[in-house]
């Protein structure tokens, strides 16, 4: 069974990798279809600094996994992760960042056991209602791919809903699985990141009340008064909540938000650093743009603006961008992050 999964998602994405060809302009490398507007001189300028660095990053990395039995967190590999995981080992390096692997070798067969259960018709009915709605733009999720990737993320999602059944399904989590699958190409891989994702590194995000999710939009809004109190300022006087700007950012993991190859440099670091660095990628974004934000006059112009922040060059060149993450906000230490977590948990549930 888990042959036949491997197969299926390698075949997909080989037929997809050969049709794309004939169309490369047309889409991207992941699958997703390039806007009208898209501006192919900006590209071609970024890509030809870009891929002389994802080629010295990729020599690297291979002489560092040549080297190594096993990925053991240490400087070097947090130096390495930082600066970018080329393609070819992003699964690898997620999956033992993660513990996904670890949770994969302990349980054999658990997540083809999950889909030959018995469903619950209401976790299906609600999956179902997502499939069109997810990468839209993107031509390996839809129907008429032939195979459709579709197919596998349904089969993600069912079986998460049922491993973890306080979660079940919320929209949301239909994004990072599909991110999930087009990394790793296996179904498998991808339940296990899945479930180190929302179970460990996020815990409470996807809980029906989305406790977690409800608290770190709050610490963000304290740390932008910490470090950015010119757009707090802007927000407490026009009595914008921080979860009308900023839930998407989190709850997606920047998916749909910012450019694929700058999400998958963010998630690089997110599986090997934990949960921190969604806040240094928000203050940073904040903090880039705050004349822009602290100069709106109204609710709708703050929105608005926390909207164009997310587009442009700043945040299309992912390693500037990345390099900027760790140095723009200043400190940010996980104790830190714990104590404002704590004080926003107790401030939401006692409200």
């Amino acid at each position: 069974m888990e042959d036949t999964n491997k197969l299926y998602m390698e075949n997909h994405f080989n037929d997809s990798a050969s049709s794309d060809s004939n169309d490369c302009q047309r889409v991207d490398q992941y699958g997703f279809e390039r806007a009208e507007d898209f501006n192919y001189e900006s590209y071609e300028d970024f890509m030809s600094k870009h891929l002389a660095v994802v080629t010295r990053r990729s020599k690297k990395w291979s002489k560092l996994l040549q080297d190594t039995v096993k990925i053991e967190k240490n400087i070097k590999v947090k130096r390495y992760v930082r600066k970018g995981v080329p393609c070819e080992h992003r699964t690898q390096i997620w999956m033992a960042a993660s513990g996904a692997q670890d949770q994969l070798d302990r349980n054999p067969g658990y997540y083809h056991s999950l889909l030959k259960a018995e469903h619950d018709p209401k976790i299906e009915e609600v999956i179902r209602a997502d499939m069109h709605r997810t990468f839209p733009d993107n031509i390996q999720f839809r129907a008429s791919s032939q195979p459709c990737l579709q197919k596998a993320l349904f089969n993600v999602l069912l079986a998460y809903g049922h491993h973890n059944k306080d979660v079940g399904y919320c929209q949301g989590m239909n994004f990072i699985a599909g991110y999930l699958l087009i990394i790793t190409k296996d179904e498998e891989k991808s339940f296990w990141l899945m479930d180190a994702l929302l179970g460990k590194i996020l815990p409470d995000y996807y809980t029906p009340t989305m406790l977690g999710l409800q608290v770190d939009q709050e610490v963000l809004g304290e740390l932008v008064r910490m470090k950015v109190p010119a757009v707090w300022q802007v927000m407490n006087s026009h009595n914008v909540m921080w979860t009308l700007v900023v839930s998407r950012w989190f709850i997606c993991l920047y998916v749909d938000i910012l450019p694929v190859e700058t999400v998958l440099r963010i998630w690089d670091c997110l599986f090997y650093e934990g949960s921190k660095i969604l806040f240094r990628v928000a203050l940073t974004l904040i903090g880039h743009n705050q004349n822009l934000i602290s100069q709106a006059q109204s609710l709708s112009e703050i929105c608005e603006r926390f909207k164009q922040i997310s587009h442009g060059e700043f945040v299309e060149d992912c390693h500037t961008f990345m390099q900027k993450i760790f140095m723009e906000p200043g400190g940010l230490s996980t104790a830190t992050i714990t104590k404002l977590r704590k004080m926003c948990r107790n401030r939401i549930t006692s409200a």
